[in-house]
């Protein structure tokens, strides 16, 4: 059998991860998703000279951009727009990214290649990973080998199950992992106590910690698999379970000898049993980057508070400064007020000016507390469902977003506009809002379009939905 290598190299081309690499490795990216994205919606491909437009447009983003070292032609003079797309994209023929196809009427059609679409679509969902996700096919992996009569009816396709969904299963928990990794990344980052308490509180626990992680902790995995592990030793205990998988393997395979055929049985068996113990150190590791992105946010939060706060600063350099003039003394107790520095409080309006700031407690009467029920009514039950949910509906959340542009028909790189959208009800239009306000965010999985933007002109066109009127504009999903 051929190793890696030797068949990777085959279907492409040396130059074709070149493109990924060197100073250009940014633009070249850009361009690629740029032509991909339109090559999706154009299965005839692209004439030249449209290709070389999406190219102008993308480098007019780049202008540090300067040819590669091995372009065959190195210019001394600064090359035009033009010029620089279209030493781009013959890089990018050469590379195997593109093909071309010259017509019948010396037309030159450029598409794109389908492993350049498998690679870009890998480097799209790195870019844009997939939310943390924690199901139920692990637990399911145990409760099937617990399951004695469905395993000895068919016990091939039944292991075979076990083995890919422990493996689906595995697989979430490491995203669960790299995906609190870059929530930690991300509280790091952040440089004011809102972005602090945004990480924490609107992102990780909306998309991790009270979803994945808490389904991980419910799961009770650590009891499940003691007891499926006891499970596969009985199987490979089974003599005759082993031989009827056996027969089956035989029966699918008719080239295989019956050696071969326990051996792939065993296989089986053994890649299943290493999944399963895999499964315990790695929640054991999720449990501690948990409780790692616990401590840094704390941190965190601390430190921003102690550094960030110009007045925190102010005040604390005035309090010194008072208590080394008047150590050992009452302020109260001081015939008249100190000098102080003039007071810095921009557009105040009090009414009996600054003197008034002091006011005497308030005396309270005290009154007989009134007894609580015991028990919650059903009336009540009812009254604080209803307000939880108003409110989740009425958060304009960038999830809200999401799942607002998932509900609409199309696949990635389909564009919407905004008159096209299903607004019949003040939610769907709350859900429009929310669509807005996250345009930018790093979360979204969307894009917008503003025709007036990208124009840039004065001159504007409206959409009307649900007795409103909408500037229009276009979503483009990611």
């Amino acid at each position: 059998m051929a190793n890696l290598a030797t068949e990777l190299f085959h279907e492409i081309k040396p130059d074709f991860f070149r493109v990924l690499t060197g100073t250009n490795a940014a633009i070249y990216v850009d361009v690629l998703d740029a032509l991909e994205t339109e090559a999706t919606e154009r299965n005839e491909g692209m004439n030249r000279e449209e290709a070389l437009a999406i190219v102008s447009e993308v480098l007019a983003q780049h202008p540090d951009f300067q040819p590669d070292e091995d372009t065959p032609v190195r210019p001394s003079d600064p090359l035009p727009l033009r010029e620089k797309a279209r030493l781009v994209l013959d890089r990018l023929v050469r590379a195997g990214w593109l093909k071309t196809h010259t017509g019948a009427d010396w037309q030159r059609t450029v598409y794109f290649d389908e492993h350049g679409v498998t690679l870009l679509t890998a480097l799209r969902k790195i870019a844009y990973p997939d939310a943390a996700v924690f199901t139920d096919k692990l637990v399911g992996v145990c409760a099937a080998l617990a399951n004695a009569a469905e395993l000895s009816r068919q016990p091939w396709e039944h292991i075979q199950v076990c083995r890919d969904n422990a493996r689906q299963g595995l697989s979430e928990l490491r995203g669960l992992q790299k995906s609190v990794e870059r929530f930690i990344g991300r509280q790091l980052e952040a440089q004011t106590l809102g972005e602090n308490l945004i990480v924490v509180f609107d992102q990780y626990a909306e998309q991790v910690g009270h979803t994945c992680y808490a389904e991980l902790v419910r799961s009770q995995l650590p009891t499940r698999l003691d007891e499926a592990r006891d499970r596969l030793q009985a199987i490979l205990d089974d003599t005759d379970l082993l031989h009827r998988m056996q027969a089956e393997a035989l029966r699918r395979d008719p080239g295989l000898d019956a050696a071969t055929a326990m051996a792939r049985v065993r296989g089986q068996l053994d890649d299943l049993a290493r999944t399963l113990e895999s499964v315990l150190p790695l929640a054991d590791a999720i449990d501690a980057r948990t409780a790692e992105f616990t401590r840094r946010s704390l941190a965190r939060f601390r430190y921003l508070q102690d550094v960030i706060g110009e007045r925190r600063g102010q005040m604390k350099e005035l309090f010194e400064g008072l208590n080394r003039s008047f150590v050992g003394r009452r302020f109260v107790d001081l015939e008249e007020a100190p000098a102080l520095p003039p007071l810095r409080l921009p557009d105040t309006r009090l009414l009996a000016g600054r003197d008034s700031l002091y006011q005497p407690p308030r005396r309270r009467t005290l009154e007989e507390n009134l007894p609580i029920d015991d028990e919650a009514s059903d009336d009540l039950r009812e009254r604080t469902r209803l307000q939880m949910e108003s409110a989740l509906r009425d958060s304009l959340t960038v999830t809200r977003a999401n799942r607002f542009i998932e509900r609409i028909p199309g696949g990635k790189g389909v564009r919407i506009a905004s008159g096209d959208f299903p607004i019949h009800t003040e939610d769907d239009l709350a859900d429009v809002i929310a669509l807005l306000l996250h345009a930018e965010s790093a979360d979204a999985r969307y894009r917008v379009e503003v025709p007036r933007v990208a124009e840039d002109t004065d001159h504007t066109e409206s959409d009307s939905r649900a007795a409103c009127e909408l500037e229009r504009f276009f979503v483009i999903k990611k």
